[in-house]
């Protein structure tokens, strides 16, 4: 389970911008996560709740999601078309010219502070 690692990293981030800020207390961390990042959210979420124990400016802290939709590009036909659905292959051309543009990142988007 990769999102443990993932947890940590961002837990650090968190606590790296909490500290040049002087933040005392960190209310919420939303993150983007692509439908094809590989992180899943239920995973990430258990992995969370357990790792914020170990860090007082983490207590009680939400962690919220924002999905992104994949969305892949086609080079033969000049279109978009969702991944998740139709995979390489062009619904449209039946094209394997293909390429992801959007759906694979996973960053953090915002840290509330009281």
């Amino acid at each position: 389970m990769h999102e443990l690692g993932v947890v940590f990293y961002v837990i650090d981030d968190v606590e790296r911008v909490a500290k040049e800020n002087d933040v005392e207390h960190i209310h919420s961390v939303t993150l983007e996560i692509g439908e094809v990042s590989s992180v899943i959210p239920e995973y990430l979420l258990d992995c969370w709740k357990w790792a914020i124990k170990k860090h007082d400016i983490l207590i009680d802290c939400e962690l919220k999601f924002e999905p992104i939709e994949a969305v892949t590009y086609c080079e033969d036909c000049q279109s978009n078309y969702s991944t998740v659905e139709f995979g390489k292959i062009c619904p449209r051309c039946g094209s394997e010219n293909t390429y992801l543009i959007k759906g694979n990142e996973f960053n953090i988007k915002e840290i509330e502070v009281y």
